[in-house]
């Protein structure tokens, strides 16, 4: 008998310490103090797990963590209940520094992280494939770590193409190209306008421009699921050959950080519970807002899931 599992896991390559300094006036070339400071484990792939746990499905992490930093983003993720499965390394891992003004303004420092060998993609590679026996999906956000090759995401992919575990990936760059040229392709990208712009070499001059390019561009055409983030304005996504139109309400933003990695949390429990395509893309808009309803990254209220679902209608317009 073969156990299958419906456990998602989230990948982070380059996970940090995510530092805010509240500070009423910064001043150059002295002490400045701090009284109220947080730091929370951060990255994009942290962020869609959290949302995933707050919905109650199955989760796990991985990526790349090492030294003290690494050992305290550990310890947060036990705190808050999410099963912690990352390759342990010598390296330190990153803080990355907000330093919060009181006009709204916000200055930030982030630490490229640790330089890694060939050695330890490698070693990665063994380590993640290793994990797919265990999970039915995984999602892949973020940038990669320094020294790890921009077709990494793309080996990922194949190696989970292998065992039949479906693959998420948000991610720009080299390694979105990579990762979608591949022979073996993600079930499921999330890019922006912009990245759209980018993969196809050209300005995109409205909707309806940005419909034929999903249907048309060859680039597009092997990818199941391509779901393009509009703002406020909600989602355009092509599944298959058909193309849905995604509306949200209007709503009150305390905190848009984290929005995008919320959605593609969404996008992962529907498609693991094979939810219908409307439902997969409620879900996703629906975890989306509610981050931006909370103060804190990567997080959502579950009790108001039911009452902002029902407020996201679902178009087809092909």
């Amino acid at each position: 008998m073969v156990f299958m599992s419906n456990k998602i896991l989230a990948i982070t390559m380059n996970p940090s310490v995510d530092i805010s300094y509240p500070i009423t006036h910064l001043d150059i070339d002295t002490v400045n103090r701090v009284s109220n400071v947080t730091k929370t484990a951060g990255g994009k792939g942290l962020n869609v797990a959290r949302v995933i746990h707050q919905l109650n499905e199955p989760v796990s992490t991985s990526g790349v963590l090492g030294g003290t930093i690494g050992d305290y983003i550990s310890k947060q993720l036990k705190e808050v209940g999410l099963q912690e499965q990352f390759l342990h390394i010598t390296q330190e891992s990153r803080n990355c520094i907000a330093i919060l003004h009181d006009d709204g303004q916000q200055t930030e420092i982030l630490e490229a992280g640790p330089a890694l060998t060939a050695q330890q993609q490698e070693e990665f590679m063994q380590h993640f494939t290793n994990l797919l026996s265990e999970v039915s999906l995984v999602t892949i956000s973020g940038s990669l770590p320094q020294g790890f090759t921009a077709d990494l995401y793309a080996q990922m992919i194949e190696a989970a193409a292998k065992q039949n575990v479906k693959v998420i990936l948000d991610s720009s760059g080299k390694s979105l190209t990579a990762g979608i040229s591949g022979a073996n392709k993600p079930l499921l990208i999330k890019p922006n306008q912009e990245e759209i712009a980018q993969l196809v070499g050209r300005k995109l001059k409205d909707l309806t421009d940005l419909q034929e390019v999903l249907l048309n561009e060859e680039i597009f055409t092997n990818l199941e699921w391509v779901v393009v983030s509009l703002g406020k304005d909600g989602a355009l996504a092509k599944v298959g050959q058909e193309i849905y139109r995604v509306s949200i309400p209007k709503i009150n933003v305390v905190n848009p950080v984290g929005s995008g990695d919320s959605t593609v949390a969404g996008l992962a429990v529907g498609i693991n519970r094979n939810e219908t395509i409307p439902t997969v893309l409620k879900t996703a808009m629906t975890t989306g807002m509610l981050n931006t309803m909370e103060k804190e990254t990567g997080h959502i209220d579950p009790s108001l899931f039911d009452e902002y679902f029902n407020k996201v209608s679902v178009e087809k317009l092909n």
